[in-house]
């Protein structure tokens, strides 16, 4: 992982991107300081999520908890039912996409104009905070808000387009840069390759750059489409581990090497 820490610091030294695409499960696991602090401080440059990683992030942003008993509540339908979520966060992607803002961007600044109790928490607020963009890709009927009246489909797939062309703009700047997949099984490499494959398509050099997969267990897609495809000129790293473990540790080793 030594490499992968270096490919991060040169990467940042030189100028390019470092983006990291996180499973909604980093965040659920109390992670997002230790995400927040790289983004202050320059080191992370991007951050994609799924649609589930909004629902968390606000969650702990707005009462500083984001859990439910899925094995309960999934008896009696009461899953995901919560008022205030679905509420906030569809009412936000509207609003945002009327101003044709990204998901991402549309519910920082619903963050940060409700000034949440917690803000300081939220990955989408410190993205906002310190003009680091986060993009959402969102899979229609895979959340707990598309569940609610307050859904709509056509705000949500414009916004969510709006972030995959964000995306596919920062990509277009890989080269020499690092991409880290935490946890996404499928939504985030999907989307990861689509834009990489874009990105070729318009004639960008998006070839030597570094791809590192973090799971609990090695993911067919994730290995496949952030690490093995796309880096046949670059490098590819795959490490098995629990987010609460490697996020951690990959932190401090990171800020380690910066003091020397």
């Amino acid at each position: 992982s030594s490499d992968l820490i270096g490919d991060i610091i040169e990467a940042r030294r030189r100028g390019c991107p470092v983006i990291f695409m996180l499973g909604a499960h980093v965040i659920k696991c109390g992670l997002s300081p230790l995400i927040i602090d790289l983004m202050r401080r320059k080191i992370i440059t991007a951050i994609a999520l799924n649609g589930a990683g909004i629902i968390h992030d606000f969650e702990l942003a707005c009462i500083g908890m984001t859990s439910e008993d899925v094995d309960k509540a999934i008896q009696d339908g009461s899953l995901g039912m919560a008022k205030e979520t679905a509420e906030y966060l569809n009412s936000a992607i509207r609003e945002g996409n009327r101003k044709n803002l990204g998901v991402g961007e549309a519910v920082g600044r619903m963050i940060k104009e409700k000034k949440l109790e917690l803000k300081e928490l939220s990955l989408l607020y410190a993205g906002i905070k310190y003009n680091v963009p986060v993009t959402v890709h969102i899979a229609i009927g895979t959340d707990i808000i598309h569940m609610h009246p307050s859904c709509s489909g056509s705000a949500i797939g414009e916004a969510s387009l709006r972030d995959f062309h964000k995306l596919c703009e920062i990509i277009s700047r890989l080269e020499g840069g690092v991409v880290v997949n935490f946890g996404s099984a499928v939504v985030l490499p999907e989307v990861f390759l689509k834009a990489v494959n874009v990105t070729r398509n318009l004639g960008f050099k998006v070839r030597n750059f570094t791809a590192a997969d973090f799971d609990m267990i090695k993911q067919y897609r994730a290995f496949t489409n952030v690490v093995k495809r796309p880096t046949l000129e670059g490098k590819g790293f795959s490490f098995v581990g629990h987010h609460e473990i490697m996020i951690p540790l990959l932190y401090r080793i990171i800020l380690e090497k910066l003091r020397k």
